[in-house]
């Protein structure tokens, strides 16, 4: 009968190696536990440092391709939509600042951005998203080699002109959060995670298509292909008492996602005034394949 006993003074070889995985099963989730998670009723414990990486503006000097080495025939200059785009971004600087300039102004910036961050984040696994800096940069896209690019052979078919776009400026955010473990419970730990990303480079081709007069809603539609060069950089700190700095594959999942943003809102369409109405043009989108209506 005392052979039946799954536990005795004198253990076996199976009862050994089970205590041994138990073991080390506990102190894996000790170590975890208490060095790279917060317990939940430390949700105001923060990592006390924000990797925030003023970009050098050196690297920010970037020109599109020389245009003078395209045949005049081929390709004509943009220098005057690139005056437009510039006063444009200016535009949306000051309106996202709320008109102020200097510190109050970038603090009214992060705080509208903090807002907008938790309001579309997913409560389940992300805990509140803090901004502590942003730089809305101070550059806009360059456009150049515009080309005229016919959509068909028709004598009625529509032009459509197509530039090269290239955008380097020092626009970042640095933030903070932590992701939430809800197993073995919900609230089990929380994974702090601090990090910064800033753009280095974006190249794409961009096509603009004049309206049809055929159309019901007539517009303007912008367009890129889903195959450009983005170029990001992200620093980041992952833990609580001891940190994992600059984890590639978040540097890859950010850059990703980034992506697939970019490629799925690829496409906007601007309504002339007086000839279509917006919610016409969004629910057409939303049917053909979900384009961004201005």
């Amino acid at each position: 009968m005392g052979n039946n006993y799954i536990f005795s003074l004198t253990p076996t070889f199976t009862q050994g190696l089970l205590l041994g995985q138990l073991s080390i099963l506990l102190i894996l989730a000790l170590v975890l536990k208490y060095l790279f998670f917060l317990p939940q009723s430390d949700e105001s414990e923060t990592p006390n440092f924000h990797p925030f990486t003023k970009p050098h503006n050196s690297s920010r000097t970037r020109l599109p391709p020389p245009e003078a080495d395209i045949p005049p025939r081929d390709a004509e200059s943009a220098n005057w939509f690139n005056s437009l785009a510039r006063q444009i971004a200016d535009v949306y600087r000051a309106k996202l600042q709320d008109g102020l300039e200097g510190s109050e102004g970038n603090e009214v910036a992060r705080a509208q951005i903090e807002a907008y961050a938790n309001e579309i984040r997913p409560r389940s696994f992300l805990d509140h998203i803090t901004v502590h800096a942003v730089d809305l940069g101070n550059s806009a896209p360059l456009l150049s080699s515009a080309q005229l690019v016919d959509g068909t052979r028709e004598t009625s078919a529509l032009t459509s002109v197509k530039f090269h776009m290239s955008y380097a400026d020092s626009i970042s955010i640095s933030l903070s959060t932590a992701y939430l473990f809800n197993y073995p419970m919900s609230s089990f730990a929380r994974l702090p995670v601090s990090l910064t990303i800033s753009l280095d480079l974006f190249e794409s081709s961009v096509t603009i298509a004049p309206p049809s007069s055929f159309a019901a809603e007539p517009v303007i539609t912008i367009s890129f292909p889903s195959e450009f060069t983005l170029n990001l950089k992200t620093t980041s700190l992952m833990g609580s008492r001891a940190m994992l700095k600059d984890v590639p594959k978040l540097h890859e999942l950010i850059e990703h996602q980034v992506r697939r943003v970019l490629t799925s809102r690829g496409t906007w369409k601007v309504v002339l005034p007086g000839l279509g109405n917006v919610a016409g043009v969004t629910e057409k989108g939303v049917q053909g394949g979900g384009a961004k209506s201005l």
